[in-house]
């Protein structure tokens, strides 16, 4: 191999950070990693335990420091160092009707202490998409609202919040996934709107993100129509607006390309030359687990061919691979030697109340005071005693899995009462009639659940409390005897509304 090809095969790893499989990092993306590849995803079934996280994160750095582990780390629904017990951090939805943007800054930076204690690099937050449609699938509880200033100030709050605790921001989804009613995990989601509409509502949270220095911006899969027919992940003239517009100079990184809005119609290795071709520096590949299922280390292998194969077929210019290989190894570089500083990370930034305050409070409180403030309870909440804890939820969302379980398990823990399968309910309330009694029924629904449903809507009528945690309002005329909205789900949430429950005084 000549010099050239050494530092071209250099350059092509530079910009991956694919996903891989088990608790360890496997020979193949050990030796990948020395040879310079960007860095690895951590996703859920990488994840064991605290102490294996920390050796896990430890032989990424010793192979090379400056690689990046990246997770998905949003608080509430979307977490994977906590997808056991659920994230002790609220969403960004409830952080929103918090709208206290010290609480939003004391979250973030308790996350960020949190990560860098683990770890991890990059958290991929905050969601910076206005969610304006109410119906949209996937982001939803997610966003911190549907007002874009609203949004832009908890982005920023974020971002800093974040850069206090250690770790790297990642505002996502650009131009914005918030109004939009596809889940781009599945199928190509389109942003229906017009220059003025996207400049003055999708854009405005990531123009703030920006001009809080955020680390890197993740792309979204969806097709902008004044902007061709190329999802923006793979548009040059999307992701201008982003550096032109915007003034973005930092790390672009893709959406997983795993996901069906790129993957099915140009595949993984196409959608990755295209991408780094319009501008993108930074590819995060995906997950080999779930849904994906594929070898993770022959596509980890087949992606730096196709790259190189492009640069050398004149498909991709050689200089915007190098290009985008030094814009990732210099974020590496500055996050190694963060990392080496015993001063980053402890939550003790100058002149930062919000550090001071994160650093003397245990930090799972931090998240827990906050999720009890978006909590809001209508009715009157009596006694339960053993309640049946049941989830309405029939489906899940890709980007946070079973987001229900976490909330249903509190909530039986600490009301005393057992969790059932929604199918089990005729068959409790035989059971019941015969008795002469009935168990207190206590649901939980969010926005994956089918409100509209006759059946559901009976359950819901004479259940005693039921614990939404979706951001969309019941339909009219739906008036459980009592009901607690906590703006979102994770752990945090689900102990904020096992508190109200438990800790009102009975009317």
């Amino acid at each position: 191999m000549t010099e050239d090809d050494a530092d071209l095969r250099a350059d092509a790893l530079a910009v991956l950070a694919p996903g891989f499989v088990g608790t360890q990092v496997p020979g193949w993306a050990g030796e990948l990693l020395e040879q310079g590849l960007g860095g690895l995803w951590l996703f859920g079934h990488n994840v064991q335990d605290e102490a294996q996280v920390c050796a896990l994160t430890a032989a990424v750095h010793a192979a090379r420091p400056e690689a990046l582990v990246c997770a998905d780390e949003e608080g509430g629904t979307v977490t994977r160092v906590h997808h056991r017990d659920g994230s002790p951090w609220p969403g960004a939805w409830a952080l929103g009707v918090v709208d206290d943007v010290g609480t939003t800054r004391a979250v973030a930076q308790g996350l960020g202490v949190q990560l860098h204690a683990a770890g991890v690099d990059l958290a991929a937050a905050p969601v910076a998409d206005v969610n304006s449609e109410p119906d949209n699938p996937v982001i939803g509880a997610r966003s911190f609202g549907a007002d874009p200033a609203l949004v832009s100030r908890h982005v920023r709050a974020t971002v800093e919040g974040l850069r206090e605790g250690g770790v790297l921001s990642c505002a996502k989804h650009f131009p914005g996934h918030g109004s939009t009613r596809v889940d781009s995990h599945l199928d190509l989601p389109v942003l229906d709107v017009d220059a003025d509409l996207l400049a003055t509502r999708e854009l405005v949270p990531f123009a703030e993100a920006v001009r809080a220095g955020v680390d890197v911006v993740m792309t979204g899969h969806l097709v902008v129509p004044e902007h061709g027919e190329l999802p923006a992940t793979l548009n040059s003239s999307v992701l201008n607006l982003l550096r032109d517009d915007l003034g973005f100079d930092g790390v672009i990184c893709t959406d997983a390309l795993d996901m069906a809005a790129v993957a099915r119609t140009y595949g993984r290795e196409r959608s990755a030359v295209l991408a780094l071709a319009a501008g993108v520096d930074l590819l995060c590949v995906g997950n080999p687990a779930f849904p994906g299922d594929y070898d993770a280390e022959e596509d980890t292998r087949g992606l730096v061919e196709a790259v190189l194969a492009a640069v050398r077929d004149e498909q991709l210019p050689r200089q915007r691979l190098h290009q985008a290989a030094e814009r990732v190894r210099a974020l590496g570089a500055r996050q190694a030697a963060n990392r080496a500083d015993p001063r980053s990370g402890a939550g003790a930034r100058a002149g930062s109340g919000v550090g001071a305050r994160a650093e003397k409070t245990d930090l799972h409180q931090v998240g827990r005071d906050a999720a009890a403030r978006a909590v809001t309870v209508t009715g009157p909440v009596n006694t339960l005693d053993a309640p049946v804890v049941v989830a309405l939820s029939r489906t899940m969302n890709i980007a946070s899995g079973a987001r229900a379980q976490v909330v249903v398990d509190t909530l039986a823990a600490r009301t005393g009462g057992r969790v059932a399968e929604l199918g089990e309910l005729g068959e409790v309330s035989g059971r019941a009639d015969q008795a002469g009694s009935m168990d207190p029924l206590l649901l939980v629904s969010d926005d994956q659940s089918d409100l509209h449903d006759p059946d559901l809507q009976a359950l819901v009528r004479r259940c005693a409390v039921l614990v939404h945690t979706g951001v969309r309002d019941l339909p009219a005329g739906l008036h459980p005897a009592c009901l607690v909205r906590t703006f979102g789900g994770g752990l945090a949430s689900a102990l904020a509304a096992a508190d109200a429950l438990t800790a009102r005084p009975v009317t």
